[in-house]
């Protein structure tokens, strides 16, 4: 821009000069004549100094037909990388809210066997309700891991075919992008699987204990009532 005000103004000079000068009272052919061809020469070399042409217009290729299938290819894996990242964040989410709502269970039925005995029966009834309610949400944390999981083996499955689409034309970059990107969606999946398994393991072992403790305790109830039991209804006529 700078360029074409200087020349713009370096025109208008021109044009005065030659203006002035051909409108002068005795002018001579001979001089102007002169004149003319340096006021010519001077435009002329404006318009090459100045800028006015001297920008180069590039005329853009048009893309070929491999090209624009990569860059497509380059897009589908992308986007299914992003969809399978989102899915993959909702389901170790879901499986770790799952496993603190095992422990919590776990926590609250220990409690509870620890107890046994020295609760009123409006006390164990209120820590039963407790129970009852966290066993519900246990039961809601799993479906939601059901639910994202399903969504999750969708999303490894199209960023699969996206992968392998890619690396068929010719787009290799974007195929190992996206395989590394499942390679490490697995692991994060394997390690947050591994938190639940190990709830449901103590989970097991929880219901296991609560079934021993149960049995002892309600052994215990019928020994104490047998000692309870007067001695003269125990003997014989």
């Amino acid at each position: 821009m700078a360029a074409l005000r200087k020349g713009t103004v370096y025109l208008r000079f021109v044009r005065s000069s030659g203006g002035a000068l051909l409108s002068s009272r005795k002018p001579a052919v001979s001089k102007l004549g002169k004149w003319r061809n340096i006021l010519y020469t001077g435009v002329a070399s404006l318009a090459v100094g100045g800028g006015l042409c001297a920008v180069p217009f590039k005329q853009v290729e048009p893309l070929s037909h491999d090209s624009l299938i990569k860059r497509a290819a380059s897009l589908a894996t992308d986007s299914s990388s992003t969809f399978l990242s989102q899915t993959t964040l909702a389901l170790i989410h879901a499986i770790t809210e799952y496993a603190k709502a095992v422990h919590t269970l776990i926590a609250l039925q220990k409690r509870y066997l620890d107890s046994l005995g020295k609760l009123t029966p409006a006390e164990e009834d209120s820590v039963w309700q407790v129970i009852i309610g966290q066993r519900a949400k246990v039961n809601d944390r799993q479906e939601d891991c059901k639910h994202f999981e399903s969504t999750w083996f969708s999303a490894m499955k199209l960023c699969e075919a996206a992968a392998e689409a890619a690396y068929t034309s010719g787009a290799e970059h974007a195929s190992v992008t996206a395989r590394t990107n499942i390679q490490l969606a697995q692991s994060q999946v394997e390690e947050a699987r591994k938190l639940s398994l190990d709830a449901d393991k103590k989970l097991a072992e929880t219901k296991v204990m609560e079934v021993q403790r149960m049995a002892q305790y309600a052994a215990s109830l019928e020994n104490n009532e047998e000692e309870e039991v007067p001695e003269a209804y125990l003997r014989e006529d």
